[in-house]
């Protein structure tokens, strides 16, 4: 059981009454039905990949975790709706593979994919690095099949752009984490399949530039323009330290690193030459100082290497402290600037590992102990570091979780930062459709 109760990054240990892996939507229900007939917790569980420790079950061994990975059929394939039908315990990798053999794109992208499953993407509505142009899951997904609170089963599989006849449950689910019920299958959008994806990579001087750059990008791109990812120099630099096989793409590496990925309908050689217009103006205009542009597809996923490799380099070094947050586009860079000195001057020396998805405003503000240290009594400052960090991203205007979910380690913080209104209706929704508090205890939001 321990796959199962333990989550991937070793910080939550848990233990459970049973693990259960259902085959059907059926059986789904019959579990529910006997926990609730035994007050039995349940923790629903995907890929068992998530970063906030949602999908494990806590210490008392009470609870019993509900694994989806049996259910991974596809269910129905609608080319002429642009849709797919899938059960929760898809692969996303699988999924985006199945999409391209149709000649279809199904753009939901991130470091997981390999191994995260449809149904826990849904669960906390992951973002990845195509959310600029497609969005996060809840804009990919049309329906949902969810097992209640209750044992019973919702099918809401319906492949409709247009839908108003009352509230939207689907959007209840999704983002939920698991506390409202179920999700066992989705109906997802797809789209068309670029003709060629083409990347670049450029230095700007500070985040500002960066965001100049994305503006003049979005001008000149439009809706072709699918990412537009960041890394800070204190990125460059650990990239260096930490994994010195991987090629850099320019002469220097003393500036901000942007990351752009166009996706062209036409053709490699149009995608080429609207990038190359576009890094044509940034010079022009002083924005980008250098830059290059992948000259195939490997090339292309060795700039890509760098930016997913991120984590790793960090895992390498040691201990850090991570967030996830989101800020309004236009003001990232002013909160990276005034966020990084304020922790600087309680906490001198500490390194701002600073990078992500500067196109929609999700940053991963993470942060590592001085160059040279272990960091052993780093988590002792974590609760100083986390406050400074949340209460800058609030005043902002932003969000303590961007898209890897509350689960264990955010509910607090978020909590803090929601008006009694929000929270009054939040633990409204929860009562009525999970009266008995069965549904992951313990995660999202403390209601």
């Amino acid at each position: 059981m321990q796959p199962f109760t333990t989550d991937w990054r070793k910080r939550w240990f848990g233990k459970a009454v049973a693990v259960a892996q259902p085959d059907t939507t059926e059986d789904v229900a019959a579990v529910v039905r006997w926990c609730v007939a035994n007050n039995v917790p349940i923790v629903p569980q995907g890929g068992n990949t998530g970063m906030s420790g949602a999908s494990v079950p806590d210490e008392s061994g009470q609870a019993l975790v509900l694994s989806l990975a049996r259910m991974n059929r596809v269910r129905e394939i609608d080319l002429p709706n642009n849709t797919i039908t899938v059960e929760a315990g898809c692969i996303l990798q699988t999924i985006q593979e199945l999409a391209r053999e149709k000649g279809k794109l199904f753009p939901l992208s991130l470091g997981a994919e390999g191994s995260c499953m449809i149904g826990g993407n849904l669960s906390s509505n992951a973002g990845g690095v195509a959310v600029l142009r497609y969005g996060n899951a809840r804009e990919l997904c049309l329906g949902l099949e969810v097992v209640t609170a209750q044992g019973e089963i919702w099918n809401g599989l319906r492949g409709l752009r247009k839908d108003n006849t009352g509230y939207d449950l689907r959007d209840l689910f999704i983002g939920a984490e698991g506390t409202l019920g179920v999700i066992t299958a989705a109906t997802l959008k797809v789209f068309p399949l670029p003709a060629a994806k083409i990347t670049a990579w450029a230095a700007v001087k500070d985040l500002h530039e960066g965001l100049r750059l994305l503006a003049l990008a979005q001008n000149k791109l439009g809706a072709s323009l699918t990412a537009f990812e960041v890394l800070t120099p204190p990125c460059i630099e650990l990239l260096g330290e930490q994994l010195p096989q991987l090629r850099w793409p320019l002469s220097t590496r003393d500036t901000h690193a942007v990351l752009i990925e166009l996706s062209d309908g036409e053709s490699e050689a149009n995608g080429r030459a609207a990038l190359e217009t576009l890094l044509e103006s940034a010079f022009e205009s002083g924005l980008v100082t250098d830059a290059a542009i992948a000259a195939n597809l490997t090339q292309s996923a060795e700039f890509w290497s760098l930016r997913d490799h991120m984590t790793e380099a960090q895992q390498r070094a040691g201990k850090n402290i991570k967030h996830d947050i989101a800020v309004p586009i236009s003001r990232t860079a002013d909160f990276v600037t005034s966020t990084n000195a304020e922790i600087a001057r309680h906490f001198p020396g500490v390194r701002m590992i600073v990078f992500g998805h500067l196109g929609d405003g999700n940053l991963h503000y993470n942060v590592s102990p001085p160059k040279g240290t272990a960091g052993e009594d780093f988590a002792t400052i974590e609760g100083a570091i986390n406050r400074i960090t949340h209460d800058a991203v609030h005043a902002h205007g932003g969000s303590v979780s961007a898209e890897h979910g509350l689960g264990v380690l955010r509910r607090g913080e978020a909590a803090r930062y929601k008006s009694p209104v929000e929270l009054n209706m939040m633990r409204a929704i929860k009562q009525a459709l999970d009266p008995q508090g069965i549904m992951n205890p313990g995660k999202g939001l403390p209601l």
